[in-house]
């Protein structure tokens, strides 16, 4: 391996969030120096992920199925859609291992300063899913940020005519939190004291 070609690697890595420059530093020369334990598998996982991974084409979660998983999954409560702004809550949520329902990723967050607008997000997708399913509760779940906030407002306007019951999480949503940063406890207080909008 040329100086370049690892300058490249560690620029590409650089670029993925929660990654700098010297983080990047520090895992390619962590992976370089385990060539043959650790370097191996994670190209060869990567390469699986990679060529098995799509969205799911009922709620917008990325699985190696499409449905995903949640969706198939017939234990789940299929009259209860979470609704989320992007895949890393659905995850988030997931890992804390108490919510048996069905989700919906909206795919972002309304915002002036994004340019991020309702054409953006998959709202018209969820208001078709509720129409043609028995759901009886739609939770939304969004970030506790003026952007978070605004798109839970917008897509309670665009769904309130529908008879379901509408909620939010409640307390142990810090203002300004993001769901994919807060502990499983948390989210879980969130979510069993829901209450509606």
């Amino acid at each position: 391996m040329q100086e370049g070609d690892i300058e490249r690697l560690t620029t590409s890595i650089a670029r993925l969030p929660g990654m700098g420059t010297r983080s990047a530093n520090r895992l390619v020369l962590h992976l370089l120096r385990n060539k043959n334990s650790i370097f191996r598998k994670v190209i060869e996982d990567l390469q699986v992920v990679y060529q098995n991974t799509s969205v799911c084409s009922i709620c917008g979660n990325i699985d190696t199925l499409s449905p995903c998983s949640i969706c198939q999954d017939k234990k789940r409560d299929k009259k209860t859609i979470c609704v989320v702004s992007d895949v890393t809550d659905v995850w988030s949520i997931e890992r804390a291992s108490f919510y048996r329902g069905l989700y919906h990723v909206i795919g972002g967050k309304l915002s002036a300063i994004d340019g991020v607008t309702p054409a953006d997000l998959n709202v018209d997708q969820l208001r078709e899913r509720i129409e043609t399913t028995e759901v009886d509760e739609v939770i939304i779940a969004m970030s506790a940020d003026i952007d978070g906030q605004t798109t839970m407002h917008f897509i309670n306007n665009a769904i309130k005519d529908i008879d379901i019951n509408i909620t939010t999480l409640a307390c142990g949503m810090p203002i300004g939190g993001e769901l994919e940063n807060l502990d499983d406890g948390t989210i879980m207080t969130a979510f069993n004291q829901r209450k509606g909008i």
